[in-house]
């Protein structure tokens, strides 16, 4: 179907089978997070607590778009690294696949809480200071760094801030409920009050939902990487999209633009507005006569979409720039121009998001055991009580869900484990917390960048010189 040689169709589907792979792994390294305090507070009985979690996982990787999922395929801006050698291609997608699995795999079998999001930013990065080192590279940026500094600001500042919320929501519990019960450690075997268990039941189900909508995107995105990377030619695209849509927006980005006064830019702005100009002049052209994008030639596919890169990125820049003389309503008009024009090139297909969404809900259902015991019992001294437990997950919940409504990745582990140790602090102080544990937690997130940045791009150049 894709015209790919019987080599080069194996790779592909090995890659593919490694990305579904990496999210599996996910969801199994990331499960503990929302069914430790409702195992361990009994609410709920081990087996029930996973499948309800990987079923809403499931849901949230269904139910939550792909904002997510194009943060991450624009961190290695694909138009910048296709290379006319697809082998090349191949060797990034396999080096970043691998090395994340390897380190997910590795701290989950020691049973140390990290994240995912810190070993697919990584492995990312790594990718692109290994272009810095081929002899022959002398493309544009390989990493998009603006983006890589955004997000990895996120990643460092939501574990300070779950541990922060963590202790004001333990407060707000004890000024409002003053049942001694909801703070008592869970008695084995006993099952609290039910409305106890309905609150915890809740907030897993809230974990799992908003893990599934913001890690269940980073496979989408990983997916798209390998697509865009191999095929450009079928997927740098969107195949279904009505031309027309695109041709009105972006007809109407370039009659903004032309509205403001070039004088007041500077020379590097006039070129972006003059690449406006010129990109639309070409879609235009390549447009004529066609109605959906099925009805391009395949060879042209991949340059649509560094057109329509060139034109939504320049118009964004020009806007940041701040020498745009044009009104606020007419810049809120090139936004939104920009942001459907958009849709066109960052999507993904059905069948890309129901694997992933599969993926995830399995791997949910299947090892969750050795970091459970990590959250549910090695955080604080005490087990953790009922309100420590809705606390954390509260906290959780908070932050993925705005990570996600930012379009940002964000590390759901550490999210619920500093959830967990601000509630553990909020009830004894910092005497509350064991200090091994906080410490492989601490080191494993302060390794995972470099390790992972390592590892990938070591992978990269040794499989780039091996294809």
């Amino acid at each position: 179907m894709f015209g790919l040689t019987t080599g080069l169709a194996i790779l592909l589907v090995i890659c593919l089978l490694l990305a579904f792979f990496f999210e599996f792994i996910n969801g199994f390294h990331d499960t503990a997070n929302a069914v430790a305090t409702v195992i361990y507070t009994n609410t709920l009985k081990p087996t029930v607590a996973v499948v309800f979690s990987g079923l809403l996982n499931f849901t949230g990787v269904m139910l939550g778009g792909i904002t997510v999922a194009m943060g991450i395929v624009n961190l290695l801006p694909m138009e910048a690294l296709v290379d006319a050698n697809v082998y090349h291609s191949v060797a990034l997608v396999m080096a970043l696949l691998l090395s994340a699995i390897i380190w997910n795999f590795g701290t989950w079998y020691f049973g140390i809480p990290a994240s995912s999001s810190h070993t697919v930013i990584g492995a990312v990065l790594g990718i692109g200071f290994a272009f810095y080192c081929i002899s022959d590279y002398n493309g544009p940026d390989p990493v998009n760094w603006k983006k890589a500094q955004d997000t990895l600001l996120f990643l460092f500042v939501s574990p300070l801030v779950g541990f922060a919320l963590s202790i004001v929501i333990m407060y707000v519990f004890k000024r409002l409920v003053k049942n001694d019960y909801i703070y008592k450690e869970p008695i084995p075997g006993k099952k609290p009050p039910l409305w106890i268990r309905a609150l915890l039941t809740l907030t897993c189900g809230t974990v799992s939902f908003v893990h599934g909508q913001n890690d269940g995107q980073k496979g989408v995105g990983l997916v798209m990487l390998i697509l865009i990377a191999i095929l450009p030619g079928y997927f740098a695209i969107k195949s279904d999209h009505d031309l027309s849509v695109t041709t009105a927006n972006i007809n109407k980005i370039e009659f903004l633009m032309h509205k403001t006064d070039t004088t007041l830019l500077s020379e590097k702005e006039y070129h972006m507005w003059k690449d406006i100009e010129t990109n639309n002049a070409s879609l235009t052209a390549m447009f004529a006569g066609k109605k959906t994008a099925e009805e391009i030639d395949v060879k042209e596919r991949f340059g649509i979409r560094k057109s329509i890169i060139k034109i939504t990125k320049g118009a964004e820049k020009l806007i940041e720039g701040g020498n745009l003389s044009l009104s606020q309503n007419e810049i809120g008009e090139v936004q939104k121009e920009v942001k459907v024009a958009k849709k066109f090139i960052e999507y993904a297909p059905q069948w890309v998001i129901i694997g992933i969404s599969i993926a995830l809900g399995l791997g949910t259902m299947v090892g969750w055991k050795r970091i459970v015991k990590t959250i549910g019992e090695k955080i604080g001294k005490q087990h953790m009580s009922y309100a420590q437990g809705a606390s954390a997950e509260i906290t959780a919940s908070i932050l993925i869900g705005v990570a996600t409504w930012s379009s940002k990745p964000i590390s759901t582990t550490h999210s619920l484990s500093s959830g967990i140790a601000g509630a553990m602090v909020a009830k004894k102080g910092l005497k509350n917390l064991q200090k091994k544990t906080v410490k492989s937690i601490i080191l494993a997130w302060v390794l995972t960048l470099p390790v992972t940045i390592v590892l990938s791009g070591s992978l990269f150049l040794l499989f780039r010189w091996l294809l």
